[in-house]
Parts: C-alpha cells; structure tokens; sequence
C-alpha cells in the first residue's frame, strides 16, 4: 500500500542496524525462545518500506520487545520518560526508542514521531496509550488517530497473544508461555470513513477497535470493547 507523508523530507537518525539485528536475536532466541517461543503470523501485512504505524494491543512489559523481535522492518518506538534513565535508558534509546511524558501534551514527542514517519520509517505505537488487564481493549488515544492523519500512512493492528499471562501488569517476574503476534490487514485514517475534524477522529478510533478485537478473537484472545468517552493524551 502506498502512501506519502507530509513535511520535510529530512533525514532522521535511525538505529545501527547490526546492534538492532543483534538485540533483536537475543529477544527472539535468547528470551523468548527459551521461555516457550514466539511466532508471528502476518508478516506481508507490513508494509517493506515506507512510513508505518504498527499499532499493537497493549498488555504486558513484553509487548514492545515481543513485537519488535518478529517484525520485519527496523522499529522506532514511545517508551515513558521515567525510563530513560543509567544504562537501561541509553540501551532502549540505542535501539530507536524516544521519550513520551505520559498525562499531558508532549508536543515533542509528537514532533520527534512525524519526523520519523517523514523519513520513511515504521513507528511502533500503542493505540491504548498504556497497559490493560487482558479483558478489555483501553480507549484509542487520540494521539494515534492525529498521527495517522497528518502522516498518512498505513497503520496495521497487531494482535499479542500470550504476554499477558506471562507477565500481567503489576506481576514482578515472567512465566514461561508461547508469543503469537499476528500482523492485520493496513489500512489509512481516510479509509477508516469520515475524515473530517472529530468525527475523522471517532471514525478512525472505533475502526482501530473493531480491527484489534476481530483480529486478537480470530487467535484466541477474548476482548470487550472499551467504554465510550475518550480523553485527550499525548500519542
């Protein structure tokens, strides 16, 4: 699927692609492999080159590793500003993660993601803004749908089955258990229906929605919508 980002064409740091590769194996091998496997399903659905926005459910700590560990392009990707502290700090920067200050606008963090996606590469970013319980499907931050208009590019809903019973938010250490995450169909911000001004916004979000709960039932994860009303947060 084609598509064209708006802005300047600059070029944006990207991570050293033998360090990302390396980093990569020993999640994939290393951790998860050892601790019961990880497979992905859907890998044609991302997009080989181009600005993109893979937009995984989000349940677990494990999540961001496990998706980028089987993905086919190189990632970028939001993490809280808290972490961004001593050696952890400089090991997650190292391979593409940047600061978001969750609970207000971080105009920063916005700018540093457009740029990204203008330079021609793939944003790893949680719709639901944070952690759930493995239930219900959090509320669509309006950061995403914000992203995804001014970007245009494709965004593909991924499914992560397992995390959350490996390590559920507030667990202090990982079980063993199988990963799957499985890659949906991509789809654009004015293919998800009225594009116009908040109803664009609504449009999009419950199109995210029906996506990340149809494609996470179709692999064995049960979810409920999440209640209407959505606040207004950071991407």
């Amino acid at each position: 699927m084609g598509s064209r980002v708006a802005g300047a064409k600059t070029r944006v740091w990207r991570p050293n692609r033998f360090w990302y590769g390396f980093i990569d194996w020993i999640a994939h091998w290393l951790y998860f492999g050892l601790k019961g496997g990880i497979e992905a399903i859907g890998k044609a659905n991302v997009p080989k080159r181009g600005p993109v926005i893979i937009a995984p459910v989000h349940f677990s700590n494990l999540d961001p590793p496990a998706v980028a560990s089987v993905c086919p392009r190189q990632l970028r990707f939001m993490a809280k500003s808290e972490l961004f502290k001593g050696f952890f700090g400089w090991g997650i920067s190292s391979v593409g993660a940047f600061p978001v200050r969750r609970g207000e606008n971080d105009t920063e963090a916005i700018r540093k993601a457009i740029e990204i996606l203008a330079d021609g590469q793939a944003l790893l970013l949680f719709p639901e803004g944070e952690r759930g319980d493995g239930q219900q499907l959090g509320s669509i931050n309006r950061g995403i749908a914000m992203l995804a208009k001014r970007s245009q590019a494709p965004i593909v809903p991924t499914a992560v089955i397992g995390t959350h019973a490996m390590l559920p938010k507030g667990a202090k250490g990982a079980r063993r258990g199988h990963v799957k995450i499985v890659f949906g169909e991509p789809f654009t911000y004015e293919q998800a229906g009225d594009a116009a001004g908040s109803l664009g916004r609504e449009h999009f979000a419950v199109a995210l929605e029906s996506r990340l709960i149809a494609l996470c039932a179709a692999h064995g994860l049960s979810l409920s919508a999440p209640t209407r009303g959505r606040e207004s947060v950071e991407a």
